[in-house]
């Protein structure tokens, strides 16, 4: 898979098939509409590919939203290599890019630039200066600059509509397992491990400290999970909170795993959510918190 970071393409992916989108979470939603575009590429012997955005347009127009994204940008661009596209091009989002108007998007990007034949969007697709264009305005434009735009019907599991805000709801509130069946795998925050305060080592629980940066920030609490560092595939416990026990002000993702008591920091891991097991507590005094600890690790186990 080619990545561009522009809409400069190479000879050889121009006049193919291109999906819209942000792409948030790669979820079954996402695979079916891609899987759906590289078939029609494949039957018309043209190049597939994705033009996503960066950073998330709701995150660039309002900067009260930090903790929003399922998927880190590399994750995004690593689930979309399997998925078999012939090329990715991710659209720097910036204050000029956003002032494009509806015809000078279709015109100097979609035209000029990709050459695209086929458009894949959802029906609630919106582009162009204070999000004015729409699917009405591409049918429009359609056979004036030569491309045939194609509506995704919304995906359906059990009568619900898969979508990236269902999924960031199903995380929101710690239904985890569900939101893992509608990603078709597991929900995963990848971070560099930081310092903390060592207050786990001091009780005999050890912890690997991340920042969620932009990630949704799951129902705090504690979870089952999995751990994958470079050298190792382990499980374990995880906390998301502010450790009210030790009147803490940041939220830390804080996580023990079993089996593996070294020094991790600057390292990068990844944490596998598996299932919710409790929602974060403020304890007495550290014995109390010992002891649930133990329990947390059994009920992971």
């Amino acid at each position: 898979m080619k990545i561009y970071n522009s809409v400069n393409l190479n000879k050889k992916h121009l006049d193919g098939v291109i999906a819209i989108g942000n792409f948030d979470g790669i979820h079954i939603g996402h695979q079916k509409v891609i899987s759906q575009a590289k078939i029609k590429a494949k039957k018309n012997r043209i190049p597939f590919g994705i033009m996503t955005f960066e950073p998330v347009p709701v995150m660039f127009f309002n900067s009260k939203i930090k903790n929003h994204r399922i998927n880190s940008n590399k994750q995004k661009i690593d689930q979309l290599k399997k998925l078999g596209l012939d090329f990715l091009i991710i659209v720097k989002f910036t204050k000029q890019f956003s002032s494009l108007s509806p015809q000078q998007f279709i015109k100097k990007i979609i035209y000029q630039k990709t050459r695209s034949k086929f458009l894949y969007v959802s029906k609630n697709f919106r582009f162009g200066h204070n999000r004015e264009g729409n699917i009405q305005t591409l049918k429009k434009f359609e056979s004036f600059y030569n491309f045939k735009c194609i509506v995704t019907k919304p995906f359906k599991k059990n009568k619900t509509i898969i979508s990236s805000t269902l999924i960031r709801k199903k995380i929101t509130q710690g239904k985890i397992d569900d939101a893992n069946k509608l990603l078709k795998r597991k929900w995963v925050i990848k971070g560099k491990v930081i310092k903390g305060q060592k207050r786990g080592r001091k009780i005999g629980f050890p912890t690997c400290n991340l920042k969620l940066t932009d990630y949704i920030v799951p129902r705090l609490g504690v979870y089952a999970v999995n751990i994958k560092g470079l050298k190792f595939n382990k499980k374990g416990i995880a906390n998301i909170g502010y450790r009210p026990t030790f009147n803490g002000q940041n939220l830390l993702l804080e996580t023990n795993i079993f089996g593996i008591n070294k020094n991790l920091y600057n390292k990068e891991i990844s944490i596998s959510f598996k299932r919710f097991i409790r929602p974060e507590k403020k304890f007495k005094n550290l014995e109390h918190l010992e002891k649930q600890i133990k329990i947390d690790i059994i009920r992971a186990k």
